[in-house]
């Protein structure tokens, strides 16, 4: 009898691996722009918090929370987010995309594979980018609400970074009913922070990658792609 063909899996990450740029400061711009211009005003203090970022003083999460308190607010109604998030990744689509990711993901529909983004981002706003592209599945840092359907800033769980990313990967997988061994998975990331997740696929790709990240695909024999 033969063995059942696998579950073919495409992982990618999405800022600077499907983007040309980081998305996440487009959106809040895209939001204070649209909501509450006012808001802009309060910019100048965005460096204060990479500054406590570089220190160390502050991890990602707390960057990223502080940044959205600043240009988007501590607490929004969900209705007020879904006004512009479709017109957000309309930009996206149109002026941030690799052309040449949109060819690799037809290629690998073809060959059956379900696709899979990844990403540290919001899913409040990676979602709408993420079906624009056909992808299926999005595995994203999720933003807490209260129980009045407000948007909090503050992430509900694990930024979905580093290892966090790769345990995210895994329990989506085990709510999805796939096992490793049934599953060949490619993996797609610019960044050397993805490494636990490229060493956990069958088939890695440093796609667009920095210099570490390169370093460590020739070290470790993972194909580079170059899409910039």
């Amino acid at each position: 009898m033969k063995d059942p063909k696998p579950t073919l899996l495409a992982i990618y990450d999405m800022d600077k691996t499907v983007t040309r740029r980081a998305t996440y400061n487009g959106f809040l711009l895209h939001m204070a722009l649209n909501k509450s211009p006012w808001r802009l005003f309060l910019s100048p203090l965005l460096p204060v918090g990479l500054l406590l970022y570089f220190l160390k003083i502050w991890d990602r999460g707390r960057l990223k929370q502080f940044s959205q308190i600043l240009l988007i607010g501590h607490r929004v109604p969900a209705e007020r987010f879904a006004r512009y998030l479709d017109s957000h990744a309309d930009l996206v689509i149109g002026r941030n995309v690799y052309p040449q990711l949109r060819a690799r993901v037809a290629e690998e529909k073809a060959a059956g594979y379900r696709h899979v983004i990844a990403t540290a981002s919001y899913r409040l706003y990676v979602e709408a980018i993420a079906h624009r592209l056909g992808f299926e599945h999005v595995i994203a840092t999720n933003l807490a609400t209260n129980s009045s359907g407000h948007v909090l800033a503050r992430i509900d769980g694990h930024n979905c970074y580093d290892a966090a990313k790769l345990h995210k990967v895994k329990s989506w997988m085990a709510d999805e009913g796939l096992k490793r061994e049934d599953c060949h998975i490619r993996a797609y990331s610019d960044h050397v922070s993805d490494a636990p997740l490229l060493a956990f696929a069958d088939e890695a790709f440093a796609t667009n990658p920095h210099a570490p990240l390169e370093a460590m695909a020739k070290a470790n024999g993972w194909e580079i792609l170059d899409w910039r």
